[in-house]
């Protein structure tokens, strides 16, 4: 009996295993994994809910988890970034460093210049702060910049600025673990710069880029160089066209508001000295030889009127262009300029050459009618002893080789050398002259050309002398 009921009972569990193995084996995999994924799940929504308490155990450096947000970690959306740090307290520094990149245009005209730099700022924010054993700091794009405070920096008496966006906005945000933070950017910026150019092109300009808080005084906000000197910063291969860079220095200076109070304003200043020898070329140089030029009609003879006169119009409109030419590319200034001194000067000059001529032309001929009415009330020889001596191939005799007859003076004016040419007459023995007696009369007239051929190029130097000694 007891053998038929241990027989049973092992048949009993036979049975019970072979059903337990066709439902194990007749079951499908599908819901065991749907099982998982749902534990998976529900393990990621409780970790996300207490923030880094599942990825704390596989990873104690929670900025290294590409997992984590970045408005998570900073813990963004528990503060109220629209008001700056340490609010009600003390200001907040914001120390600034620049890095010029490029000086890329300066306009006379438009008194203004163009500069690209790198525009950091760095302050403290204990609201972004965050723990990290490993990473020193994290590096966010301009994304992030919009979500958190930074300083409202604007350029003081800029015309235009934009900030690069190719290929992408260059802005850098970098946050510590302790909550200091650094803000980059990349900014080009057409500011205005007063210019003197009584002395151009002889001059040197200074222009400064001037960066002030927007909304924020003193009171609020602090700004100030973060090295002094040593915050500016240029690219060794920066070079202009027409500009020598001296120097780059910076300073720092309040301005004040009436309406709004004190502010910190920081400046980037730069000296800048114009290149001469472009200008000795186009303007110096072609006005000078203009000058120059003008004095060759003294050496001509005062007859040659085909000759001097054009000469002296030739270079008077060219003066003329010269001038036109400098004045299109330069603002209208009320002031005198060093190069409108010069080139005004040279024009006069031109201009005296032609009134010289004019001068001498118009003596010459009061001379020949005075010599004419004289030669008709002459009697004889005007007392020349040997009137025989004289013959026709004097006709063209320089009168610098002739002596004077002692005419008398009239109106004060001494009566310039003459030579009288005398046709004789057939018998020249008896010393009478007869029916032919004067053929022509020569007038000297050229003693204002004499004296233009030394004063005037005298003149010219010693006013280049007292130019470049008082502008150079």
């Amino acid at each position: 009996m007891a053998m038929h009921t241990d027989v049973f009972v092992l048949i009993l569990l036979l049975m019970g295993l072979g059903v337990s193995g066709q439902r194990r084996a007749g079951a499908p995999l599908q819901p065991y994994r749907q099982v998982r994924a749902k534990r998976e799940m529900a393990s990621s929504e409780d970790s996300s809910g207490k923030v880094g308490s599942t990825i704390q155990k596989r990873n104690p450096d929670i900025t290294k988890s590409w997992g984590t947000k970045s408005e998570h970690l900073l813990r963004i959306n528990d503060h109220d970034f629209t008001m700056r740090p340490g609010f009600g307290g003390p200001a907040v520094p914001v120390g600034v460093d620049v890095q010029v990149e490029s000086l890329d245009a300066i306009s006379e005209v438009d008194m203004d210049f163009t500069m690209t730099l790198y525009l950091r700022h760095y302050w403290k924010d204990e609201r972004l702060s965050f723990h990290s054993n490993h990473n020193q700091s994290m590096t966010f794009d301009g994304r992030l910049v919009k979500k958190i405070w930074v300083p409202d920096m604007f350029f003081v008496h800029s015309k235009k600025s934009f900030t690069h966006d190719t290929t992408t906005d260059n802005v850098m945000l970098r946050v510590y673990p302790d909550g200091k933070v650094l803000y980059s950017l990349r900014v080009t910026v057409t500011a205005m710069c007063s210019m003197d150019l009584s002395r151009f092109p002889l001059d040197t300009q200074t222009c400064s880029l001037e960066i002030e808080s927007y909304a924020y005084t003193d009171d609020d906000l602090m700004l100030y160089w973060k090295e002094g000197n040593r915050s500016l910063n240029t690219d060794e291969k920066i070079s202009l066209s027409q500009f020598l860079i001296q120097e780059f220095h910076t300073t720092t200076k309040l301005a004040f508001y009436s309406s709004t109070g004190w502010y910190n304003r920081l400046y980037i200043n730069f000296t800048l000295r114009r290149h001469i020898f472009f200008f000795l070329l186009q303007t110096y140089f072609p006005a000078t030889l203009m000058v120059m030029l003008s004095w060759v009609s003294f050496w001509i003879d005062r007859r040659a009127v085909p000759a001097r006169v054009p000469l002296g119009i030739t270079t008077v409109l060219t003066m003329s262009t010269i001038i036109t030419g400098v004045n299109a590319s330069m603002p209208r200034v009320s002031y005198i300029k060093a190069v409108d001194i010069y080139l005004w000067i040279s024009f006069v000059f031109v201009f005296l050459s032609v009134i010289e001529y004019a001068a001498v032309n118009y003596l010459s001929t009061l001379q020949e009618r005075r010599e004419r009415k004289l030669r008709e009330h002459l009697p004889c020889t005007c007392g020349l002893a040997h009137p025989g001596m004289l013959s026709s191939s004097y006709s063209e005799v320089d009168a610098n080789t002739t002596g004077h007859y002692g005419l008398p003076e009239e109106n004060g004016v001494k009566r310039e050398r003459m030579l009288v040419q005398l046709a004789m007459e057939n018998d020249q023995v008896t010393g009478h002259v007869g029916s032919s007696a004067y053929n022509s009369m020569w007038i000297d007239t050229h003693a204002i050309d004499k004296y233009s051929r030394i004063v005037f190029p005298a003149s010219y130097i010693f006013f280049n002398v007292v130019y470049w000694s008082i502008y150079m």
